[in-house]
């Protein structure tokens, strides 16, 4: 396990290359085509979740995934304010929470990252356009490549849900959390704690939470793979 210190660290360096692609001067941010990736990608992977969801076990535990993992909204507040607070919740979290919200952010960066580089790949292709389908997403994914950090983007994913299915186990950590929410909503991190306690609350109900996110990593891996590969319906 990371020591607090090198947590810190982490966190501080995932957070500066939030910033950095969240600035309003970076370009990218507003191109067209960024909100309506963002769209299309959430329906797809309502689409892709549609067994989980109809699970009532996983069905809490996907909607979690669906809105506050792989959403479509701007989680930019949530993670920078972070920023502000890092030594406090050195002092009030566990590491192994606090690593979870490390992969968070991560993910979050990494995503946004290689959301401009579609958003960009898209806009040539198909500047006219402004509507999305499956077709000219795979074009744009293939355009974008990088498959090293597509696979690093469904090891944060995997890490993200383990993370949170250790610490449910962990004796006193839900008990921390609710005695927190008065103190993070005072400091600025109710949406990062709302986000640690409906993550709690699904993964809670779940049961094998390494299971569902164990087959959640394998269809993932495998709808990149037939993206890359060209595959004409790498989604069924």
């Amino acid at each position: 396990m990371a020591r607090p210190s090198s947590i810190g660290e982490r966190l501080g360096r995932r957070l500066a290359c939030h910033q950095a692609l969240h600035d309003p001067r970076e370009p990218r941010n507003g191109l067209a085509w960024l909100p309506e990736l963002r769209r299309w990608q959430a329906a797809r992977l309502e689409r892709s979740f549609g067994h989980f969801l109809a699970d009532p076990k996983r069905r809490g535990a996907a909607m979690f995934f669906l809105t506050d993992v792989y959403g479509d909204q701007d989680f930019s507040r949530r993670d920078a304010n972070v920023a502000k607070v890092v030594p406090m919740m050195q002092r009030l979290l566990p590491a192994a929470v606090l690593e979870t919200v490390a992969d968070a952010i991560e993910l979050g960066a990494l995503t946004h990252a290689l959301d401009l580089r579609m958003a960009e790949a898209l806009d040539s292709l198909a500047p006219r356009r402004k509507r999305l389908d499956e077709a000219l997403y795979a074009r744009a994914y293939r355009q974008t490549g990088h498959p090293r950090l597509r696979a690093r983007q469904i090891d944060l994913i995997a890490q993200l849900g383990v993370g949170l299915a250790r610490a449910v186990k962990m004796p006193g950590v839900l008990t921390l959390l609710k005695l927190s929410r008065g103190p993070a909503k005072a400091t600025g991190l109710g949406e990062l704690q709302g986000f640690l306690e409906r993550g709690f609350a699904a993964f809670s109900a779940l049961g094998d939470g390494k299971a569902f996110v164990r087959d959640i990593e394998q269809a993932e891996r495998e709808v990149s793979r037939r993206l890359f590969a060209g595959d004409p319906a790498p989604f069924d």
